[in-house]
């Protein structure tokens, strides 16, 4: 429906026996092609490209104003309130809840963190090593538990002061009812930080007035899932967050005085984005939003719901299919997790790219706790993975889907997924050994 607008469509890619296809992308949840009109905006604004912060010349101001001015476009793409939040440009998603977790140090101390069983490990490692936590069940098809989310937070009475949830599963798909988790939270004093990796680029995202009881308290995403992978990440949180405190990375651009004995940091968000931004990241990430805005996110979300629910229907019926969710299309993002029985997740994903063009992503999609509850691999049965590295390690195939896919492409992954299904022995034979899958 959207293909004219994105970039590198129509490139042609070898196959196994020597012919060439069009290259069909079912791997958006890792990272999304440009926009053309990305592209094409930092090619017009490359000749003002010049220093942020750092200079008096023409170039320097057009390159400033823009920069500063971005942080508003962001705040209104998710309804945040800049008289309320701050935006703080990073890498990517995960350099921001780095950052967060580094910086509530002091404002949650002894308290409890809570995170859940079906997060990126973005979103629970950085707090693993920090503070206090716990996690919150998933049911036995891999959805969150809201009962469970309730249950420690009175458990703990007081004591769990953050709730890192995922706004959508980058796994089954499933989105998470945020404002709903938000409501449940605030009333027992716990704030909340939704990872919106997987949530923003296909999803409208309403941040809530502040004084609203299912506000979001801090919400980050990346850029490069997005349509503009030019190494660009946003965190949104309250300016008091960083008003006291010194950042996890120091340097030029943070301070307003230095002398030999002492620093006078500036006010966030200058404060946390040491060195020199990315300007062309920002640039790319702006442009990003203004054309998703103008396809409307709600035309995003039913549009990629339809591809999502097309491709549900028929491939329930592959033959060796195991599916690793509850088939509720309407309440998840276009993303599809699956194994072909007596077939190494590897060996279908291998096929696939080599005999239709098809790139999808296997295996544990950086959530391993997840996969592991998905896959009903307990921790004791983990153990022999880690004394031989040899083990193929458990894990599924998945499928993603971004605006510019369309139902041709689809087709084609069935009729072949319809034949490996058919045909489990021979392809096994056939793409089985594992350095395969490096070369």
């Amino acid at each position: 429906m959207y293909k004219s607008l994105v970039y590198g469509i129509n490139n042609l890619i070898p196959l196994a026996d020597g012919s060439k296809v069009p290259c069909i992308n079912f791997d958006n949840a890792a990272t999304t092609p440009p926009f053309f009109s990305v592209m094409n905006r930092i090619n017009s604004f490359a000749p003002y490209y010049s220093s942020v912060h750092r200079g008096t010349g023409y170039k320097s101001i057009i390159s400033s104003q823009f920069y500063e001015g971005a942080r508003d476009i962001v705040l209104d793409f998710v309804k945040g309130d800049p008289e309320f939040h701050t935006v703080i440009f990073v890498k990517n998603a995960t350099e921001a809840i780095n950052k967060l977790s580094y910086r509530l140090k002091d404002e949650i101390k002894n308290g409890i963190v809570l995170s859940t069983y079906m997060e990126h490990h973005s979103n629970d490692l950085p707090w693993r090593y920090k503070y206090n936590m716990d996690y919150v069940e998933v049911d036995e098809h891999g959805r969150l538990s809201l009962d469970h989310l309730e249950y420690l937070l009175k458990k703990y009475n007081g004591k769990v002061k953050l709730l890192a949830v995922t706004g959508a599963s980058n796994v089954t798909g499933y989105l998470n009812p945020i404002h709903k988790i938000a409501r449940i939270a605030h009333r027992y004093g716990c704030k909340i930080l939704v990872d919106g990796a997987q949530l923003v680029p296909h999803h409208p995202v309403d941040m809530k007035p502040i004084d609203h009881p299912e506000h979001i308290d801090y919400i980050v995403f990346s850029a490069h899932k997005m349509y503009a992978p030019f190494g660009t990440g946003v965190l949104i949180a309250p300016k008091d967050t960083f008003k006291n405190g010194i950042s996890d990375h120091i340097g030029g651009g943070t301070v307003r005085l230095v002398t030999s004995k002492e620093v006078i940091w500036d006010d966030p968000p200058q404060k946390e984005e040491a060195g020199t931004p990315n300007l062309l990241g920002v640039v790319a990430l702006i442009q990003s939003i203004d054309t998703l805005k103008r396809i409307d996110m709600n035309k995003v979300a039913n549009y990629e719901r339809d591809l999502t629910k097309y491709t549900y229907e028929r491939i329930k019926s592959i033959p060796n299919i195991i599916l690793y969710d509850d088939g509720d299309v309407e309440n998840k993002v276009s993303i599809i997790s699956f194994n072909i029985e007596g077939l190494y997740h590897g060996t279908v994903a291998t096929a696939l790219s080599l005999e239709g063009g098809i790139a999808v992503r296997n295996g544990c999609f950086c959530a391993q706790p997840y996969i592991q509850k998905l896959l009903h691999i307990s921790l004791e049965e983990m153990e022999k993975y880690k004394k031989d590295e040899n083990l193929l390690r458990p894990g599924t195939v998945r499928v993603s889907f971004g605006l510019y896919n369309d139902y041709d492409e689809i087709n084609v992954l069935l009729e072949l997924l319809n034949q490996i299904g058919n045909n489990t022995k021979y392809y096994d034979l056939k793409y089985r050994n594992p350095p395969f899958y490096l070369k």
